[in-house]
């Protein structure tokens, strides 16, 4: 197994404030690693730095054994992307959603009917619900056709920023579940941006634990849990879980 992504030294700022520095980290392919932490804790814009949303300041990122290419569009075609509010466009129906960038890339009909059907199966949602629009699902139900449209592509990566947070437990639990599933299957690299420790440790191999802008603790999920680095992961333990 190789590595999806490395930093070497980041700094990232913005103004005159740094949002980190000097962070150096490296994360393996082909299963989840959740980046936990607190608001302003620094995770979010290291996915951005990820998906070339933002450049670094200092250092370097490396994507899939690569340097972050200047030509982002064929990059991000590699990358699937969900975020909390899913973003489904209101005016499309699922399949519309499910299948926007298959069309956009010039996928012949029975490719993207396959892989649209292929995906609703794997979240088991009714291959009826492709004929509706987004108002007429659950939160829920939004939330796993968004995961399928981050999919359609079969992307190399797939980055989640807080994508089930907006959701009530009991939906959260059953969306774990099919996450879980799909992304076995599907094998994608995946960063999970979250404040949620047990939606960590419940759905990633790799865990990124950070505070102010520095990398607390990194290292294999089970490894933190039974060796927390210092006080703060301690009591970040002992109080989420």
């Amino acid at each position: 197994m190789g590595d999806c992504v490395t930093f070497k030294e980041v700094g990232k700022c913005f103004g005159d404030q740094w949002v980190f520095r000097h962070v150096s980290l490296t994360l393996p392919e082909s299963e989840v690693t959740a980046i936990v932490g607190a608001s302003g804790s620094g995770k979010t814009t290291l996915l951005q730095l990820v998906n070339g949303v933002y450049t670094p300041d200092e250092g370097a990122v490396s994507v899939m054994g690569k340097p972050i290419p200047e030509d982002l569009t064929s990059f991000r075609k590699r990358i699937g992307y969900a975020v909390q509010g899913v973003g489904l466009f209101p005016h499309m129906t699922v399949f519309q959603n499910v299948s926007l960038l298959a069309r956009l890339q010039g996928w012949n009909k029975q490719e993207i009917d396959t892989r649209s059907v292929e995906l609703m199966n794997r979240m088991e949602l009714s291959t009826e619900l492709l004929h509706r629009y987004p108002y007429q699902l659950s939160g829920g139900q939004q939330q796993r056709v968004g995961l399928c449209r981050a999919l359609m592509l079969r992307p190399q990566m797939l980055l989640l920023d807080e994508p089930f947070s907006a959701i009530d437990p009991i939906t959260r639990a059953d969306l774990h579940a099919h996450f879980a599933a799909l992304q076995l299957h599907e094998g994608v690299s995946t960063l999970l941006v979250t404040h949620d420790l047990r939606e960590a440790v419940k759905l990633a191999g790799f865990l990124v634990i950070m505070a102010d802008g520095q990398i607390v603790q990194s290292g294999r999920t089970t490894e933190v849990l039974d060796a927390p680095a210092n006080s703060y992961v301690r009591q970040l333990l002992d109080t989420q879980l």
